[in-house]
């Protein structure tokens, strides 16, 4: 195959984030807002929807979630946006598929232990994030947009509840940087008043950042209480 080398800039093919990831502390308000989002199906791994009308599947094991996958699929993707909430559960989800990777080579043939975590060296760690990825290839595929929802742990969050340390997104260490590395944009998410509002500003003790544009260190309201004690939604203002 020949290369054709430029010779204009070519333009930008995407303007809203493919891949996005909103932590928050929680009890935050992320799943109503996940539910206002129209056209977003929210995988809840968490049974934290219990209370939201909304486009919801409860998935309580591995294979409930690649059962509705497949479903989205054979439905012919009907969805816009789907939401993983939330992927911190996702990670202790996909142990089943780390313990099948490991026993595919041929030192872990024989195993039969139930968490490949316990393997000496940390050694079990790497079947751990194969299986994560692998699992989050196949949902990238279910929509044209995805929101990985996750938590933080409360220590590192200050006393105004609006910055945590980068460090600590509740994800197990290469996972986190990966996926970080690997999002469009990376929102924090904090609630004030009657507002919650996701920051996409970056620097150095929190972890967020945007590669679209508009979002691009910005902090945008994306549900507030009007006068007449109604939730309103802004998403147009994230995906616009």
């Amino acid at each position: 195959m020949s290369i054709v080398l430029p010779t204009k800039k070519v333009k930008a093919e995407r303007q809203n984030p493919k891949r996005m990831i909103i932590y928050s502390k929680p009890k935050t308000g992320k799943t109503t807002a996940y539910a206002g989002l129209d056209d977003n199906l929210i995988l809840d791994l968490e049974s934290g929807s219990d209370y939201v009308e909304a486009l919801k599947i409860k998935v309580n094991t591995l294979q409930e979630l690649l059962d509705a996958g497949k479903a989205i699929k054979a439905a012919d993707n009907p969805y816009k946006y789907v939401t993983v909430d939330t992927v911190t559960a996702l990670e202790d989800m996909i142990q089943p598929l780390a313990i099948k990777l490991y026993r595919q080579t041929p030192m872990g043939k024989n195993y039969d232990g139930d968490n490949v975590t316990t393997l000496p060296n940390g050694a079990g760690y790497l079947y751990i994030r194969q299986a994560f990825f692998q699992v989050l290839d196949f949902i990238d595929t279910l929509a044209p947009h995805i929101i990985l929802s996750g938590h933080i742990k409360d220590k590192v969050v200050d006393d105004k509840g609006e910055m945590v340390m980068s460090a600590n997104i509740d994800l197990t260490g290469k996972i986190k940087s990966l996926i970080c590395a690997n999002a469009d944009a990376i929102g924090y998410m904090y609630r004030k008043g009657n507002k919650t509002i996701l920051s996409f500003k970056t620097n150095e003790e929190v972890t967020c950042g945007a590669r679209p544009e508009h979002l691009r260190n910005e902090e945008i309201v994306v549900t507030e209480m009007n006068e007449k004690g109604e939730l309103e939604f802004h998403w147009d203002k994230i995906y616009v």
